[in-house]
């Protein structure tokens, strides 16, 4: 699966308890930052894909930007100013 976003959007991967999703997307809301949402609990593969991106840890939220690059756990400032 590609989960590479269109530009001047975002792919989260999230699970349901996680509090820093919760905040970052609230956060992007209010903003008008386009996401879609992939919860590693529920979709077969993407645990294995946050690991690959986070040195074997399942750390959320991670975002992955159209470019192809990902972030863990960033502030709604960085989030912008990647896609600025």
């Amino acid at each position: 699966m590609n989960f590479v976003p269109a530009n001047g959007t975002i792919t989260m991967f999230t699970t349901d308890w996680c509090g820093y999703c919760k905040r970052l997307k609230q956060q992007l809301d209010r903003v008008g930052i386009g996401y879609t949402e992939v919860n590693i609990e529920h979709v077969d593969g993407t645990a294995e894909l946050v690991m690959s991106l986070n040195n074997g840890n399942q750390t959320v939220p991670t975002i992955l930007y159209p470019d192809g690059s990902a972030a863990t756990n960033p502030s709604l400032a960085q989030v912008q100013a990647k896609l600025a």
